[in-house]
């Protein structure tokens, strides 16, 4: 049974992995055998991740450049099999927000700034096509291999605020089930493409959001509370085990899918 979750050896590249979710997921894989590529877009940044990194092992190597630069990912992936030889799984773990792409509540829906939504747009939803174009060109010559997306509890349902971010996020939800479907008929039912849906999070992004200086919740923070049966934020490390799952053997008939974290969040409708 064990070795159904065993991930050792496994090359697993890591897009934002400079960043607190993507990176900290590729930490513990790195700590469970795997051989993690900590790709990101800010050389100093990258080069403080692999130094973390390598003090975990040396089974590890990072890239510089930028996910939606599709030459540069070329030559990444190249990179990686002159060092590991194949690739094993793709994570795309990059994505953000910008301001003009919300509708604060001192705005409306015409204020929106469309150059940020495309900016938005580019970044969660090209940001997430183009390195799988790139890597997962390995998984077409080996027949075998695994995409795991980031999607979010916005791409199902109307989470006030931020609607760049979740019109990328409901693509990505969409890109995932077709990829999923072109990568199984074409290349075997040992390429699988699934994604994880985190509920919420603290971080330094959302923390002023949610939180209030004194540890108390914000309104905002409170309404999410309140729509988590769980009645708690998640810690970061609960959705390793989810990543962990999708990249193993244990979840070997597993593809299409959508795998919600989130405490209950996406299954209540609050009442």
């Amino acid at each position: 049974m064990n070795q159904l979750f065993d991930i050792s050896g496994k090359v697993i590249v890591v897009t934002g992995a400079t960043g607190i979710l993507a990176g900290g997921a590729a930490k513990y894989l790195q700590r469970n055998g795997a051989k993690v590529v900590y790709l990101g877009r800010n050389q100093e940044r990258v080069d403080r991740a692999i130094q973390e990194a390598r003090k975990i092992s040396d089974d590890c190597m990072g890239l510089t450049c930028d996910v939606l630069d599709e030459n540069g990912l070329k030559k990444g992936y190249e990179d990686v099999l002159n060092r590991f030889g194949q690739v094993d799984a793709l994570i795309n773990g990059a994505g953000g927000n910008m301001p003009g792409a919300t509708i604060g509540p001192d705005k409306e829906i015409f204020d929106l700034d469309l150059d940020d939504y495309t900016k938005v747009m580019d970044l969660n939803l090209k940001g997430t096509v183009i390195p799988t174009l790139a890597f997962a060109q390995a998984f077409k010559e080996q027949k075998s291999g695994c995409v795991i997306n980031f999607s979010s509890m916005s791409s199902t349902q109307a989470l006030t605020r931020v609607l760049g971010y979740s019109n990328a996020k409901a693509a990505i939800d969409n890109f995932t089930r077709w990829m999923a479907t072109e990568m199984a008929t074409k290349y075997g039912d040992q390429v699988r493409v699934n994604a994880v849906a985190p509920g919420f999070f603290i971080s330094k992004q959302n923390k002023a959001l949610l939180t209030n200086q004194d540890g108390s919740f914000t309104e905002r923070g409170q309404q999410v509370i309140n729509k988590t049966p769980f009645r708690r934020f998640g810690k970061q490390e609960e959705i390793y085990g989810a990543i962990h799952y999708l990249i193993s053997d244990s979840s070997s008939f597993v593809t299409g899918t959508v795998l919600a974290v989130d405490g209950g969040f996406s299954s209540f409708c609050g009442v």
